[in-house]
């Protein structure tokens, strides 16, 4: 009896051995293909088992989170989800992250080592931490007054404070509200089927994905890299560019809608947008110095991020003169976002330098403890310091006397270049109208906001060509909000110095 027993114990031994083995071999070796099985719910389950951190504006999150009770628990909400959904993008159980819901998924997931200073302890566990928040540097009036004033109309905005790359506002039109695409289930995915199908694209950002021709308004490139190579020593010179101007090598001949180009100095160029004035000074920069020169605004560039990626400006290389020519105004193959063109004008405002453009402050924990703090740093330098500083009085003629003149603003220095590119077939298409440029109160040290508006659905007619009747309105009210805002911060700034006044600004994310 006894080495039955034995030999029962032994061959229970030896199972309990296989079933060991065989757990260690599920556990380690199998582990990794298991989770990630489109089969194993279990990833997707603790992703939306906890609420997602929130991102922020002005100190108010624009995000939430609700409790569906269900096996994919927490979906995401959105406060005012068209107004800003080109910052927030979308995070949905069905189709993923887009923008800042992709970008900083680790934090407002939660799975940001970051976010703990146990890490281990986690992974060991296998629980997380709670998400993280992301505050944005986005201010509520400006995003606010942009898209209204856009009316809906097919369009962008983008608007930057020059010295620090700080994103102020980010404006696509037509929106949409991305609360729609949070859960799963039909409706979702009837949701996603009509917002890709629509004929005005409202789920495309069309401030940061999408480019188009800059038309006159990349006329301040162009003069940039003409002063800056020395092709121009002063602005008020003749240049001798006849009117019409034939393009080099061919019997085409490029227009003016202004009256008086013929031989018309830099100044007058700028401020009534002479086409064969700046077509003659891009083929002089040459095709090699109008490379240099668009690299330092940022056209040509893959890899900028915001930290959302931003599509890459199109400046071509190889191109014959003629060719040349029309991308020296703008035209042919030159295309921009309107992140990219709010650049061009914080170039000029912030003396050449453009700082790195960033939505994001910083990430903090849940608690409110900061995780990450956005450092500023420079982008690019894109043109000499004198060079910026000719370019902004010949900018503030543009406004003062000149084509840009609707966006004025009492009391403040305002500096713009208008635009209308021509597309299409023999450029029958709608144009796209557009304005920068940058505003400075008086008295300020420093201009106060950067912008970039176009609308694609602009009237060709000369008064929105040359005179900025579609585009320059929506900027003078962002700039005038802008420069409102900055007036307030400055008083609450004095306010919160005097003694034993508080400042009562910001909330529980800060200012």
């Amino acid at each position: 009896m006894i080495p039955c027993i034995r030999h029962a114990a032994l061959l229970c031994l030896l199972l309990l051995a296989a079933l060991l083995v065989n757990a260690a071999r599920v556990q380690v070796v199998e582990a990794p293909s298991l989770d990630g099985n489109p089969a194993n719910r279990r990833p997707v389950m603790a992703r939306y088992a906890e609420p997602r951190g929130d991102i922020v504006v002005d100190g108010r999150p624009v995000t939430g989170s609700k409790d569906t009770g269900e096996q994919l628990r927490h979906e995401r909400t959105y406060t005012d989800g068209p107004l800003y959904a080109p910052v927030t993008g979308y995070a949905s159980q069905t189709y993923g992250t887009a923008l800042l819901e992709h970008a900083e998924d680790p934090v407002l997931a939660g799975t940001s080592p970051m976010l703990t200073p146990f890490p281990f302890w986690y992974d060991l566990s296998r629980t997380r931490p709670p998400g993280g928040n992301v505050v944005t540097t986005i201010r509520e009036p400006l995003q606010r007054v942009a898209y209204e004033a856009l009316g809906g109309r097919r369009g962008a905005v983008a608007a930057l404070e020059p010295s620090s790359g700080r994103v102020l506002a980010l404006v696509s039109s037509p929106s949409y509200d991305p609360g729609l695409l949070s859960g799963t289930g039909r409706e979702v995915a009837a949701t996603w089927a009509r917002l890709n199908a629509a004929r005005d694209q409202p789920m495309l950002n069309r401030a940061l994905r999408q480019t188009y021709p800059p038309g006159s308004t990349f006329k301040i490139v162009t003069a940039a890299a003409a002063m800056d190579a020395g092709i121009v020593t002063d602005v008020d010179a003749p240049t001798g560019t006849p009117d019409p101007y034939l393009l080099p090598g061919t019997r085409t001949v490029l227009p003016n809608e202004a009256k008086g180009c013929g031989g018309a100095s830099l100044a007058y160029a700028i401020r009534w947008s002479c086409n064969t004035v700046l077509a003659h000074l891009g083929v002089k920069v040459g095709a090699s110095g109008m490379l240099d020169a668009v690299a330092r605004f940022g056209f040509n560039d893959t890899s900028l991020r915001v930290p959302s990626a931003v599509a890459r400006s199109n400046f071509d290389n190889g191109m014959t003169v003629d060719r040349l020519a029309l991308s020296a105004i703008g035209q042919y193959d030159t295309r921009a976002t309107p992140l990219q063109m709010a650049m061009v004008a914080a170039a000029v405002a912030n003396g050449g330098e453009i700082a790195h453009p960033h939505l994001v402050d910083r990430t903090t924990t849940a608690d409110g403890d900061t995780v990450t703090q956005h450092v500023r740093r420079t982008y690019r330098q894109a043109m000499l310091p004198p060079t910026a500083l000719r370019l902004q009085q010949l900018m503030v003629d543009v406004v003062d006397g000149g084509s840009g003149s609707k966006a004025a603003i009492a009391g403040a220095r305002v500096g713009g270049k208008t635009g209308t590119a021509q597309h299409g077939v023999g450029n029958i298409g709608t144009p796209y109208a557009w304005f920068i440029g940058w505003a400075q109160a008086q008295g300020s040290g420093r201009p106060a906001v950067a912008v970039a508006v176009v609308v694609e659905d602009a009237s060709a007619n000369r008064e929105d060509i040359s005179g900025g009747g579609s585009a320059a309105p929506i900027a003078r009210s962002v700039m005038e909000e802008a420069l409102r805002e900055e007036e307030r911060r400055e008083e609450e700034r004095r306010g919160a110095a005097r003694p034993g006044q508080r400042n009562g600004t910001g909330g529980p994310f800060g200012p």
